[in-house]
């Protein structure tokens, strides 16, 4: 593994350590690969996955950004859905900035706080 991908995993444990997630407010947890952008919203007391969204099935087109705000929003349509209006933010390791920060804003924008 290289180191950048050593350290991210070291970050993420040392977060997931501290953030967890409840029915009542759960965790968005954002997964970033170089083409695409993935989010879920977690139970972790039930182990259980409570709704995901992710760029390859969103119709926006335009840059990484953009497509990266619209499966915030889309996520925070689906948390709506199920009720729930607060959530615990985890950017997995990576940095608060680009698409990851781009996602947290359209989220905020569909309605969800952190």
């Amino acid at each position: 593994m290289n180191k950048s991908l050593t350290s991210r995993k070291k970050i993420h444990l040392r977060l997931k350590r501290k953030i967890r997630g409840t029915a009542d407010r759960p965790r968005l947890c954002v997964f970033r690969s170089n083409k695409a952008i993935y989010c879920q919203l977690i139970d972790d007391r039930a182990a259980q996955t409570l709704a995901s969204a992710s760029s390859l099935r969103s119709s926006v087109k335009g840059n990484k950004t953009d497509i990266a705000k619209s499966v915030g929003l889309e996520i925070a349509e689906m948390a709506k859905s199920l009720n729930v209006e607060s959530v615990v933010f985890d950017r997995a390791g990576y940095l608060y900035h680009g698409r990851v920060k781009a996602l947290a804003d359209g989220a905020r924008e569909g309605g969800l706080q952190f």
